[in-house]
Parts: C-alpha cells; structure tokens; sequence
C-alpha cells in the first residue's frame, strides 16, 4: 500500500505554473534565432556550441530585472567557462574513461554552486547537459576559439532575451511576488474556520518572505514608480497568519446557546470569505499592471513597515563550509554520475554523457526524492522515445521541419515542467535526439537503443550512490534548524510579553518566519533521507505550532487599532 503511494506521489501531474510561458517563450526565442542563423549559412552542425549559451534563457525569470541582470551573468559565465574546460579535454584527449570523469566531476561543481547559490529552476541539470554533451564531440585545439566564442554569443543572446521585458515591465517580478503572497493569504482564509491549516500558514510565512526579498533586491526607482504599496499589501496579507480577535471556541461561554454559537461561526466564516475574495482580487490587480491601492495601515503596522529589512541569505561561502549538507550531495553526484558513465562504456554505448546526465538528474535533496526522480526520468524517457520515433519521419523530411520540432518540444518541455518532471521528460527526449542529428542524420535504432539503455544505467547508478553515500548531515541541519528555531521562538514570547513593537517587534518576526521557513526545509530533507539517525518529529511538531502561535499573537497585536 505504501508503495503504491509513493508510486501516486512521484508520477502525481499538479497545476501548471504561474509563469511557465516566460522560460518556454525565451528558450524557444533564443534557440529559434541562433539554428535558424546557423540553418541560412549552412553551418547547423554548430548548434551544439550556440544551443550550450542559448539555453541560458531558461533562467533567472523569477528575479528582479536588477538581480535578474546579475544572476544570468553569473550563471552564462559558469556556463561558458564549463564548456571550455569540457572542450578542451575533449581536445587533449579521446579516451572515454577520462572524459567520463570530467563530465562527473563538471557536473558534481555545477549541483553544488547551483544548490549553495540557490538558483533556481532549471538549476543545475542543463548546464550539465550541455557541457557533458560537449566533452564528448571530438575537438582539435584549433577549434576550441570560434567553438568557445558561439557559446559566447549564445550566451549573450541568452542575456539580452531575459532582461528584453523589462523594456515593458519594469517591476513585473515584484509585483508577482507579491501576488503569490496575497493567493497564499487568500488560501489560507477560505480554510475552516477553528481548524488552521499547519501547511497553509507555512506557505504564506514563506511567500510573504519571499515577496520581501524580492522587493529588497528590486531597483531603487521602484520606489518612484510604486512607492510603498507592494510592502503595505504584505503587511495586509501577511495579517491572514493573525489569530482572530474573538475566537469563536473561546468567546463562548457554557451557558450561550446553539444558535448564538452557530451564528459567530456563521459571521467568521463569511468574514474569511469577504478576506479571500479581498486579498484574490489584489493579486489579480498586481498581475495584469493595475495601479496597486494605497491601503490603511495601524500605527503598529506602519513603524514595522518602515523598520523592516528582510534578514540576508546565506552568502555561498557559508553554503559550501566544511559540515555542509550540500557536500555529500555533490559526492553522490560525482560518484554517481562517473560509475554511470563508465557502466554505460562497458555496455558499449557510444554516448555515455547521456548515462552522465541521467545520474545527475535524479540527485535532488534526499533520497526519497532521489528514488521519484528516477522513476520520473525512467518513464518520461521512455514514452518520449516514442514520441521520437513518431516524428521522426517529419524530422528527416528537412532540417527546417527538425528545427521547427525542436523548437516545439522545447515549449512542451517547459510548459509542462512545473506540472510533472515525468511529463516534461517526454518532450525533452525528443529535443535531445533531435539537437543529436542536427550535425546528421544517424541511425534512428541505435539512438533510440542507446537512449533507453543509458537512461536505465543513469537512473539505477544514481540510486546505488544514494545508498552508498549516506547523508546524515541532513539530521545535523534538522537539529540546528530546532535549535535555532526554539531560541527564535523564546526571543518571541519576551517580545510579546513586553509588547515590543516597530523596528524591535520587526526584527523578532522576522527572525522567527526565517527559523520556521528553515526549520520545515531541513526537516522535509532529513525525513526524507535513507539510513538516517532517528529524527525528533515530536519535537519539530511542537517547535513548529508553537512558533505559529507566536507568530499570530504578534501579528494581532500589531493590527489592533486603538
């Protein structure tokens, strides 16, 4: 039963993405731009070089344009500079082995700056795909230049395509942040009234947290053209947390009557409802570039807001110290992913980066996610050779007909990635085999045999390094998250018994909402872990409730108007 719940849970499709169409329409700009240049001087046997840049489009669509502009250098640079190491062994050497070895060990770097600079999604995976995939097209040291320098203009391309709609919409990002804040406080009011949703008050601790930071790292002349009023639909969504006033359970004595009780249940209920549909309809303001509303706020409220600064992240020096556990995860990459190559070779396969990818695909941040991810992987690649071998005809029929396939499962792959990894991976498959033939047409069997063959060997040999390379510094972080979490939650009733309030309460909400964000993070990474210590989930349940309850008390007192 409880395998067939997990099998539930790792194939589960969920709703799509709120800004799906922003990835899928630049990666499909960037790569559309770049073959069809290389298709009209009839050098599409370079698309590997440009698609390796051009596949940066994919990233950083989240962020402020100001940090976006940052990230994206950040992540283009690592890119480039992948490519050429894997380039060059690919020029000094044609033994396989070695080769495996500086894909696994490339790979192994690109999951640990990744996960310690919080990059987010795609993450790691496409600069892996890429680099890996170069290390194995044999290279002459002549080469390496212009190769390099097509990397380079489809990286820059990559660039100018991300930051493009700032030109329309400066603070777009902000002001979806900061809607997904007020959907989580409006999913949160339409719970049952007396029966407070654990999950739900996580996920708006974290969107609002979330916003902040986004609002924090946008540009100073956000302030000229929104002012404060992103930050004052915070604090109005962030009251959702609030415990009531008048309780419903608590303002009735033993001698009210059924009626009066089913009455201040009745006016709660639609109380929360009239909140929900107030806190939907601002997101809906905030998404379609509506002039944003410059709402009330209690004199508690507004020396917060002018007080509050979102607590800083950790820097990557601090993400990649020594005890980290982010390092058994970038052994269990370079294991894993070398053991798969090298497997691969021994079966015969001629492309053994494919084997290298799978393995450093399914490594997420426990194992049970692992083991998901493997089974995602398995499935999607095998429904998505499928799908190849159906277009394939369409596919040989021109290079503009496998150019336009590409580019169709490029949007697929993106419009579906939020949804399922799964689903995603079936459009992926194809892209891949086809990007494959844009150097020429290769046998459609021993593709479509290799495929299958490698991604069985990926996905098993990264499963095998999930078990040999334990991770108990997961249990480490889950006991000094508690900690944390626990002295968090002491600060805060001295807060609230002193009734502290402006830049003091701020700084103790704050810090309380970071160590409960964390707290949930470590804990889902530790429970989820194999051939781990005990956990103490009593303990991390109470730590939890009870910052929640500190969190509303401070909340509610700071909305009370005199």
């Amino acid at each position: 039963m409880a395998t067939a719940l997990q099998f539930r849970q790792a194939l589960r499709v969920g709703p799509p993405g709120d800004i799906w169409h922003k990835p899928a329409l630049s990666a499909v700009a960037t790569l559309g731009v770049l073959n069809l240049t290389l298709l009209a001087v009839g050098r599409l046997d370079l698309a590997l070089y440009t698609s390796a840049g051009g596949l940066g489009a994919l990233y950083g669509h989240g962020l402020p344009y100001r940090a976006r502009a940052r990230t994206l250098a950040g992540v283009l640079l690592g890119t480039v500079l992948s490519t050429a190491a894997a380039l060059t062994a690919a020029a000094l050497t044609r033994d396989a082995v070695v080769l495996v070895a500086v894909a696994a060990g490339l790979a192994a770097l690109h999951k640990l700056g990744c996960d310690a600079a919080r990059i987010g999604p795609p993450g790691s995976l496409i600069i892996t795909f890429t680099s890996a995939s170069c290390a194995f097209v044999p290279q002459r040291p002549a080469d390496l230049p212009p190769h390099l320098a097509l990397t380079a203009l489809g990286a820059a391309l990559a660039w100018l395509v991300g930051m493009a709609p700032a030109l329309l919409r400066p603070y777009g990002p902000e002001r979806i942040a900061t809607a997904r804040a007020l959907e989580a406080a409006a999913r949160l009011a339409r719970s049952a009234p007396g029966t407070p949703d654990a999950a739900a008050r996580t996920a708006l601790v974290g969107a609002v947290d979330a916003a902040r930071q986004s609002l924090a790292l946008s540009s100073p002349a956000r302030w000229r053209a929104l002012g404060d009023a992103p930050e004052r639909l915070l604090v109005h969504a962030e009251s959702a947390l609030a415990a009531p006033a008048g309780p419903a359970a608590e303002s009735v004595t033993e001698s009210t009557t059924e009626s009066t009780t089913e009455s201040t249940t009745e006016s709660a209920a639609e109380s929360a409802a009239a909140a929900a549909e107030r806190y939907t309809a601002w997101a809906r303001d905030l998404r379609r570039g509506r002039p944003l509303p410059l709402l009330d706020l209690t004199e508690a409220e507004a020396a917060e807001l002018r007080a509050h600064r979102p607590g800083p992240r950790p820097s990557l020096r601090q993400a990649l110290r020594p005890g980290s556990p982010l390092l058994p995860i970038g052994l269990r990459v370079a294991v894993g992913c070398a053991a798969a190559g090298w497997l691969s070779l021994a079966f015969g396969v001629g492309r053994p980066y494919w084997a290298v990818v799978t393995a450093a695909s399914v490594f997420q941040a426990n194992s049970t996610l692992s083991w998901h991810r493997a089974l995602q992987r398995v499935l999607g690649n095998l429904i998505g050779l499928a799908v190849f071998t159906a277009v394939l005809p369409l596919a040989h029929s021109g290079q503009p007909a496998m150019i336009g396939l590409g580019l169709l499962c490029q949007f697929g792959a993106e419009a579906t990635i939020a949804r399922s990894y799964w689903l995603a991976t079936v459009f992926v498959t194809p892209m891949a085999l086809l990007m494959t033939e844009f150097a020429g047409l290769q046998p459609a069997r021993t593709l479509v045999a290799d495929r299958w063959l490698d991604t069985c060997v990926g996905a098993l040999t990264g499963l095998a390094a999930c078990l040999l390379v334990t991770n108990h510094r997961t249990a480490t972080r889950l006991s000094r998250a508690l900690t944390r979490a626990e002295t968090a939650t002491r600060e805060a009733r001295v807060a609230a018994a002193d009734a502290a309030v402006g830049s003091e309460a701020a700084a103790v909400r704050s810090g309380l909402a970071t160590a409960l964000l964390e707290l949930r993070e470590a804990a889902d990474a530790a429970t989820g872990e194999w051939r781990r210590p005990a956990l103490p989930h009593q303990r991390t349940a109470d730590a939890e409730q009870h910052a929640h309850h500190l969190l509303a008390a401070l909340l509610e007192r700071r909305g009370a108007r005199p």
